[in-house]
């Protein structure tokens, strides 16, 4: 087979975020991966199902894809496997990438060990792309490659590699930015400060601003380099200036219920949630932040990680947050300071797609209607703030948002969605876009949502089920109002298990109301403080059998996480399958 060649000599200028050398064979992709549930952090393979990569090694590759998407944990990824050495030997991407790069920055600011990362422009993507599989080299500013025979390297690529991680020239940094830098407030927040610094050099903000509150992802435990990184922070004194809560973690520690399947596991996670804690955090311990209390409110400025937790809050709150990764949550934690970029600023969150949802009535719809579009919206907006039309009739419940934007943050990279008629920016159409012309349109039919619903059902038809999976992201107290509706008056098969993560300040307030005294008469198993994302062996049987869950969110995610096949509906279909039903796998009668 000959290789594609570019025309000689050909030479494309990008942009460096991380410097360094390093060389491989160039893996490309032209769909964004998330390698939080894309990529295993201890093999270095892409565990997703649905990626075109699916079963590749990452490590020593030079990877380029068009960006990352889905969870805000994919720097933690990185971290992991650029301490295990199984990292691959360079990142190259599309368009500037935060989460995955912030890892990369992380990794050598606190532990000194880098990859190079980088940005080309569209064009000159698609052109690497088209190499896949042939030897790469990059060293200084420039992206090589052999061509069999060839004596010398060709330069394909020259990156602009002239900026320094940062420059106070760069950025207006007022004197409490620069007593950071200085040391004044501890050696914690000056590291933070750093990382802070260079995460806006790679969003190109020019000035940070102060921010309310922060909810910090990375309490959630993926190995050994996430827990030096919260203790090394906590030796050094870090602790928190802002408000700020912690997501779910890897155990049960208020109904102290362990879901680690060793002893090393359960020692770290429990070490990592009390490394956040004792920098101040505190331990709310939910991935539904936006259910609690203190949940923010209409255009304020806040830094949140957890991607569901983001374009909740961007999106239903009408708050404003970047897409934080997670260890930018906890610097911006300890310094109270974030790049004033992204949606924090109005222009930055107006909508550059429409979404035309499926004409459907309230009378012929459930509620997998909701996790259905999102996860198609996502798909059809992997980069772009989309804004939906046609559903307000359909009166969305909080609960009904939560589902669509959890299943819409599983495959797209953008920080938000506006639905007209229905989030608080939208009111109208053109509310929503800034009244900008011309904006890219596409029309979602019911066969769009059938495809999705396909790729959510991974179950041979007629596999029986062993788990039904609720909670993802966390139940509120009205979804488990409506499950002890549905099981009232029934049994459950006792060869299915039942199980509801929800946040410890959800399960007080329905144990007060004595739903969980029916649910759990039911069979009902409560889980707090953790969630499906990071549960694993002996809570998730391993069988042959399937797993049923009404989240688009894992019904994505945990074929890959758990090595078992999923049906996806709506909750009545979950009892269904909890009672017994072997018709799960059956689309409903709206998407016929």
């Amino acid at each position: 087979m000959g290789i594609q060649e570019l025309e000689p000599p050909s030479t494309f200028k990008g942009t460096t975020y991380v410097d360094g050398e390093a060389s491989g064979i160039l893996m490309t992709s032209d769909l964004e991966l998330s390698f939080w549930g894309g990529v295993s952090p201890q093999t270095s393979h892409v565990i997703d199902k649905h990626h075109p990569l699916s079963g590749q090694e990452l490590k020593s590759r030079v990877l380029a894809i068009p960006g990352g998407r889905g969870s805000c944990t994919g720097s933690t990824v990185i971290l992991e496997l650029l301490l295990n050495r199984i990292a691959p030997a360079a990142l190259i991407f599309e368009r500037r990438e935060e989460i995955l790069t912030l890892g990369v920055i992380v990794s050598e600011e606190i532990f000194g060990i880098a990859i190079p990362v980088m940005t080309l422009n569209p064009s000159d993507f698609r052109q690497l792309v088209k190499l896949n599989g042939q030897t790469v080299q990059i060293s200084n500013s420039q992206i090589s490659t052999y061509h069999p025979g060839d004596g010398a390297a060709k330069i394909i690529h020259e990156i602009d590699s002239s900026k320094p991680e940062f420059s106070s020239s760069e950025l207006n940094l007022t004197e409490l930015d620069y007593a950071f830098l200085k040391n004044e407030h501890g050696d914690a927040a000056r590291a933070a400060m750093r990382i802070v610094l260079r995460l806006a050099r790679v969003m190109g903000a020019t000035e940070l601003m102060d921010v309310t509150q922060v909810h910090v992802d990375g309490c959630g435990y993926t190995g050994k380099g996430a827990l030096a990184f919260a203790e090394n922070l906590r030796d050094r004194g870090g602790k928190v200036r802002v408000p700020t809560t912690s997501n779910s973690i890897s155990v049960d520690k208020n109904l102290q219920r362990v879901q680690g399947a060793n002893e090393e596991f359960t020692d770290g996670a429990t070490r990592l949630a009390d490394a956040y804690t004792d920098m101040g955090a505190r331990p709310t311990f939910t991935c539904a932040p936006y259910q609690l209390n203190t949940a923010p409110g209409l255009g304020e400025q806040i830094a949140w990680a957890e991607s569901n937790a983001v374009v909740y809050a961007n999106s239903v709150l009408g708050a404003r947050t970047m897409k934080y990764p997670d260890f930018l949550d906890i610097c911006i934690g300890l310094t109270g300071r974030a790049p004033k970029g992204g949606p924090h600023v109005e222009i930055n969150r107006r909508a550059t797609l429409i979404v035309e949802a499926p004409k459907v009535s309230t009378d012929n719809i459930d509620d997998s209607f909701y996790p259905l579009l999102g996860y198609h919206v996502g798909s059809v907006a992997v980069s772009e703030i989309p804004a939906v039309t046609g559903i307000k009739h359909l009166a969305p419940t909080k609960d009904d948002l939560k589902a669509f934007g959890a299943a819409f943050a599983t495959v797209s990279g953008a920080p938000m969605f506006h639905i007209v008629g229905v989030t608080p920016e939208a009111p109208t159409l053109e509310a929503a876009t800034g009244g900008a012309m011309a904006i890219r349109s596409v029309e979602t039919k019911i066969t769009d949502l059938i495809k999705c619903w396909n790729e959510l059902n991974t179950a041979p038809k007629g596999q029986p089920v062993d788990l039904v999976s609720l909670g993802n992201p966390h139940f509120s107290l009205s979804e488990i109002r409506h499950l002890a509706r549905l099981c009232k008056g029934r049994t459950k098969d006792p060869n299915v298990h039942v199980m509801v993560t929800c946040g410890r300040t959800t399960y007080a307030s329905a144990c007060r109301s004595k739903l969980t005294d029916d649910l759990e008469e039911f069979g009902v198993q409560f889980i707090t403080d953790t969630c499906w994302c990071m549960i694993t062996e002996p809570t998730i049987p391993q069988t042959t059998n399937a797993t049923m869950t009404n989240s688009g969110k894992y019904a994505h995610y945990g074929p890959g996480l758990t090595g078992k096949s999923f049906y996806f509906g709506d909750l009545a279909r979950c009892v269904d399958a909890a009672c017994g039903a072997n018709y799960a796998e059956a689309r409903p009668c709206w998407l016929e």
